[in-house]
């Protein structure tokens, strides 16, 4: 009768904490429609991305989505055509690990479009093995920082004129953790036994923020604004969580405690159409709300040599 008793008692706390999860979650509230606005969202095929791309588009946006692959991409640009009755939504092929790919996407859309008014680099990858790109730079870090690096470098001008703009950059608390070595920057260094999958995420989720950080400061005065969120904890296809060991376990009941991809993309649409954040720039929130950078978050300095660092690298490939 005790057992039963302590299961019941630790059932009933699990199930207010997840009550007290889902009303603490930051939900955007503004209504506000995107009518004439040019939106890009990366890696927008499924999960955070794709739902942040698909309330864009209700708001009457003009929306790319750009992703990797052709089947997905076009199959999520399908769905949000029919789910929000806009017709003007498009999916033009990015793959971030390939600086050629990357400069081809830039130079179409430039062609092509005659504004950007919301840039959303929300594409990356979790953990992957230390393998390289075909530019010879490991691949999370491509994806993650180089890449996105080079797509808004390249779409700045379009950007700046297209003035009131917003560069939204979806990073991850786990920046906190990451470390900055400009003689290790790609990770060159580390050997088989050396690499660690997490660690070279935390370090690219940092890349994100000092980018966000730099970019605030020589935007500064344009009329473009940038800045960095964590979507929280969110059961997306970043993480195949079904070839984890024992996932038929304790995957069921670990969903109950994360974000949906519509709660996870919530920072993002709020950075993307909220009047509040109009003038705001260099920050990093969480929930739809400015939360306090680390030290080396908010470090000018060291983002200031990241993003010439970044340069260098990019100008070599």
């Amino acid at each position: 009768m005790v057992f039963i008793s302590f299961i019941v008692l630790n059932l009933i706390l699990a199930l207010l904490y997840i009550t007290y999860c889902k009303l603490t979650y930051g939900i955007n509230k503004c209504s506000r429609h995107l009518v004439g606005k040019v939106v890009i969202v990366t890696g927008s095929s499924s999960g955070i991305g794709y739902e942040t791309a698909k309330d864009l588009a209700e708001r009457g946006a003009r929306v790319i989505l750009a992703c990797i692959n052709d089947l997905h991409g076009n199959k999520a640009r399908d769905q949000i055509i029919s789910e929000s009755g806009n017709q003007d939504v498009h999916y033009r092929q990015l793959d971030l690990a390939s600086f050629d790919s990357v400069r081809r996407f830039a130079e179409e859309f430039i062609k092509t479009e005659k504004r950007l008014d919301i840039l959303i680099n929300n594409a990356g990858v979790l953990v992957v093995d230390n393998v390289k790109t075909e530019n010879g730079l490991f691949v999370g870090m491509q994806t993650n920082h180089f890449g996105p690096f080079l797509l808004t470098k390249l779409l700045l001008p379009l950007i700046k004129s297209s003035a009131p703009s917003r560069i939204i950059n979806v990073t991850s608390i786990a920046y906190s953790k990451g470390i900055i070595d400009f003689n290790n920057l790609n990770l060159e260094k580390e050997t088989p036994q050396s690499y660690s999958k997490m660690q070279a995420y935390k370090n690219s989720k940092l890349c994100n923020v000092l980018m966000t950080t730099e970019l605030a400061r020589r935007l500064e005065g344009t009329g473009v604004t940038a800045n960095c969120l964590h979507p929280g904890v969110v059961k997306t296809e970043i993480v195949n969580y079904d070839k984890l060991p024992f996932s038929k376990y304790w995957v069921p009941i670990a969903s109950l405690f994360v974000k949906t991809p519509r709660e996870g993309a919530q920072t993002s649409i709020y950075l993307a159409v909220s009047p509040e954040v109009e003038n705001v720039t260099g920050c990093y929130f969480a929930d739809c709300q400015v939360k306090t950078l680390s030290k080396t978050g908010r470090n000018t300095e060291l983002a200031r040599r990241l993003w010439e660092e970044s340069e260098k690298i990019i100008a070599k490939k």
